[in-house]
């Protein structure tokens, strides 16, 4: 590596993903024993392939690997075993004879590559890279490879971490689950110590007092409440902004967010969704190009990419903001994005994981 490399970690939302969804990971065309079955393979038999270290799983594909100290790339058939990662010296034959080590897995580990393709003069924008665990004596560089498309660049990854690390993911990915149901023998919802530090107080006198009687406080609050509605429709008659009423803030106030990203095409946000995972919730919000005055939501359900127009209302000199043509508003985006992620609404599912830039 070079001395102006550096190492970006990034948020990715689909690590365990394929626990959950195997076969969107491995296409059946790039695992020898989904050809032998004719692709009929179970999802818990084709995690086991891989977890099992008796078994013999194999991904086979064609890859672009970088000459070395060249600028220039060679297509190549390789397989991926627990040996390691071999290219076929003839076509795609597997004879033994014909097949070279390329990288050890017990030896290496794999990166994705961000940096652009005129860079490393790389075919396609999907590329990763094998780097040593360990400088020996011999020389052992980083090995740059170029997949066809992202689908079968993820397949490499995955598997290069599952025959890697599968029982320790495996693990990983159990213990919170287990974790997420606990047995609890409260009846009632234990509040956290946030909450229980929390008193009601009395501040009309010259010091403040804590009210111990419950009923006096639900009064304090009661009061307390009414007192803030009078006071917002004594500015709003006054034509003072009301600190209940929307101001010119609600209106740039998404822009410190970090699932707000500005004027940015939507080819840009089909790529940060694909790459912090694809997985069901992934969204961002997006300065609309086609009205000035509108955003758009994008989000990821079920592996596909959806757009969803915010179109701002106005009603009374009051500015608001809706996904549902009016029917649901909301004075600043920071508060439609609140409610959709409580609520599923006009949306395929809910507002799980916002998706955040990395600054290259």
């Amino acid at each position: 590596m070079t001395s102006d490399s550096k190492f970006l970690f990034r948020k990715n939302y689909d690590k365990y993903e394929f626990f959950r969804n195997p076969l969107n990971f491995f296409p059946e065309q790039m695992v020898a024993w989904c050809q032998e079955s004719n692709g009929s393979i179970p999802h818990s038999q084709l995690l086991q392939n891989f977890l099992n270290s008796s078994s013999c799983p194999e991904v086979q594909g064609f890859l672009y690997l970088k000459a070395s100290g060249r600028k220039s790339w060679k297509r190549l058939s390789m397989f991926l075993r627990r040996s390691g990662l071999y290219y076929s010296t003839k076509g795609s034959s597997k004879e033994p004879r014909h097949l070279q080590l390329l990288s050890d897995l017990e030896d290496s580990s794999v990166f994705t590559v961000t940096t652009g393709r005129k860079l490393h003069n790389a075919p396609t924008d999907y590329k990763f890279c094998i780097k040593p665990s360990k400088v020996r004596s011999e020389c052992k560089e980083l090995r740059m490879l170029c997949a066809e498309d992202e689908q079968s660049r993820t397949c490499w990854m995955t598997a290069f971490r599952l025959l890697k690390y599968g029982i320790l993911l495996d693990q990983n990915y159990k213990s919170p689950q287990q974790r997420k149901f606990p047995v609890s023998h409260f009846t009632t919802p234990v509040r956290s110590v946030s909450e229980n530090s929390l008193v009601a107080m009395d501040f009309s006198g010259r010091t403040g007092r804590v009210i111990e009687n419950p009923l006096e406080a639900v009064s304090a609050a009661v009061e307390e409440g009414q007192k803030w509605r009078k006071r917002g429709q004594r500015m709003k008659a006054l034509g003072s902004p009301s600190p209940l009423q929307p101001s010119s803030l609600s209106s740039v106030i998404h822009r410190t967010q970090l699932w707000f990203h500005g004027r940015i095409r939507r080819e840009e946000s089909h790529k940060m969704i694909m790459q912090q995972g694809q997985v069901d919730g992934l969204f961002l919000l997006r300065d609309c190009q086609s009205n000035p005055k509108a955003f758009v939501l994008t989000l990821c359900h079920h592996q596909k990419i959806r757009h969803f127009q915010i179109l701002p209302c106005e009603e009374e000199g009051q500015m608001s903001f809706s996904l549902d043509d009016g029917s649901t508003k909301f004075t600043d985006l920071i508060h439609l994005v609140e409610f959709y992620q409580l609520n599923r609404g006009v949306l395929p599912c809910k507002l799980k994981h916002p998706c955040t830039a990395v600054a290259l």
